[in-house]
């Protein structure tokens, strides 16, 4: 028992020290939304819940767009739905690193906190995953989100748009780090990194895809190369075996 929570708490020590940059990166980037929230009638409290319970970028600019616009609930739920359906892919690959034990409020604790970034950070581990290193990500990322949110609603438009726009570069740079040491250890994923970004590139070029939103054609684009090199590349079995022969990951 006592091996059990010093292991858990090794865990959530390690996930909050991975989730100190991104919390960094996403103050930034929430707090540029917390503008958009000021025009769409929000108040600070308003933002930071809105925040703590949307954790994409993407789908909370969507939604104050909706509510800025005045639409019915009912469009802003499929809107939302819309613009996150990534997730739901996400949480499928993440839940195969859970061990078989892992208990159903772990799972939905774990796949509520799901973001771009702490995906990428859990996807990442070796081994199983504990739950507790993602309660360690979340609770230093989700928060700071938040009050990004609420930060900017208190700004207003005092701040420059071009002051705003450069502290969101710090999302993008935080991302590339975490796709770059896994490309570099390993040529497959490399080549499916660089193949993502050509594809991804066409896709905005092609007027076929206009209408389509960016979460809906990074959902596509995920299922379609992650497949494809599936097929063409398959983890064998005594490589995966290797790989979890670590154990339960803290």
């Amino acid at each position: 028992m006592s091996e059990n929570m010093n292991r858990n708490k090794n865990a959530f020590a390690n996930g909050v020290r991975d989730g100190i940059p991104i919390a960094l990166g996403y103050f930034a980037v929430a707090f540029s939304l917390g503008i958009v929230a000021k025009k769409a009638g929000l108040n600070p409290f308003q933002g930071f819940l809105s925040s703590m319970l949307n954790h994409a970028s993407a789908g909370e600019y969507a939604e104050f767009t909706v509510i800025l616009a005045d639409a019915p609930y009912m469009e802003m739920a499929f809107v939302i739905l819309v613009t996150n359906i990534r997730y739901l892919l996400m949480s499928c690959a993440l839940s195969q690193k859970f061990d078989p034990s892992t208990s159903f409020p772990h799972r939905l604790l774990v796949g509520f906190g799901i973001t771009d970034e702490i995906f990428g950070i859990s996807i990442g581990r070796v081994g199983k995953l504990n739950p507790y290193y993602n309660y360690g990500a979340m609770a230093i990322a989700l928060p700071s989100w938040a009050f990004g949110t609420a930060m900017g609603i208190v700004a207003g438009n005092v701040l420059p748009a071009s002051v705003v726009s450069a502290l969101s570069v710090a999302l993008y740079g935080m991302f590339v780090a975490i796709i770059i040491p896994a490309s570099k250890k390993d040529r497959i994923v490399g080549g499916v990194v660089i193949v993502s970004f050509l594809a991804s590139f066409a896709v905005s070029r092609i007027p076929l895809f206009d209408r389509m939103s960016d979460s809906m054609k990074i959902s596509l684009l995920t299922v379609v190369i992650a497949g494809i090199a599936a097929i063409l590349f398959p983890v064998k079995e005594e490589e995966k075996g290797s790989k979890e022969a670590a154990g339960y990951d803290a």
